[in-house]
């Protein structure tokens, strides 16, 4: 407060208010409910249990239940990607958020973990009655091992793991909307791509063109998120909510007017 009280702050302080205004107009970003956390890091290690599907230096999921598609076959997404438990899955809402997995047998495991994001469900076996399992790629899983050794503790089968939450990062990309395949002007689906921090997702909202009022979207399945009352004019504004730390960010008009169905549209943030 004091520092704001002396005259020569005055100038900078209009600059500083006009230029946030400006930037209103392309995008809102907020920091979510007082007194929530803002960071997903989770410093404590917790136990679970791992295995490997696919070829042994594969990607991993050839899609998978987040409805992430071809994405997991790409960078920053390829080899990252595994299937959890229902535990962790969440019903779809724990899609995209991002974990380190480390494995406990010193005479063959690195101390470095993996970093794996969240793209499938794996619903049985190892992974059914409130297990916490992970069922990573080969590349991944075999990256547990030191050097030379990740064909041994693929051999193994199961094994133990610790794990804990952490921020998702995506180099330098921003936040995108992917319009999924069948929607219309009566029915809109979307699936959000590369959302860095929590990576989750706790609710969506979408606004019309013309409109002041945020239309509550209804969660679907995995990471796709939809709006049935029509005729919807674009453009779109999007606001999304994360599921964990309760961080809210809004792209104006990040879908144009003339949106496509299977088009993409990037937003030009991110959450930090």
């Amino acid at each position: 407060m004091a520092a704001f009280s002396s005259s020569s702050s005055a100038p900078m302080l209009i600059r500083s208010v006009l230029f946030v205004s400006l930037l209103s107009a392309a995008f809102v970003f907020d920091s979510g409910e007082a007194g929530a956390a803002h960071r997903v890091v989770d410093p404590e290690w917790h136990p679970a249990t791992a295995t490997w599907y696919g070829s042994a230096d594969g990607d991993g999921s050839d899609g998978g239940a987040c409805g992430y598609g071809t994405l997991v076959d790409v960078v920053p997404m390829k080899t990252r990607v595994g299937a959890v438990s229902p535990v962790l899955f969440k019903g779809g809402e724990g899609c995209g958020a991002c974990y380190k997995v480390r494995c406990l047998d010193t005479s063959i495991c690195s101390r470095r973990a993996v970093t794996v994001i969240v793209t499938d469900e794996c619903p049985g076996g190892v992974c059914a009655f409130g297990r916490t399992h992970f069922d990573l790629s080969g590349a991944a899983f075999a990256r547990l091992a030191v050097a030379g050794h990740g064909g041994q503790l693929q051999n193994r089968g199961e094994i133990s793991v610790v794990y804990r939450r952490t921020a998702c990062k995506y180099g330098g990309k921003n936040i995108a909307f992917h319009v999924n395949e069948g929607s219309t002007t009566f029915w809109l689906s979307l699936l959000v791509e590369f959302e860095d921090g929590d990576g989750d997702i706790g609710s969506m909202q979408l606004k019309q063109a013309n409109s002041a009022q945020w239309q509550d979207m209804k969660h679907i399945w995995g990471a796709t998120w939809s709006l049935t009352p029509g005729p919807l004019v674009g453009p779109f504004s999007v606001r999304l909510t994360t599921l964990t730390t309760k961080q809210t960010l809004s792209a104006q008009d990040v879908i144009p007017k003339n949106w496509t169905p299977k088009a993409t549209y990037t937003s030009r943030l991110n959450f930090a």
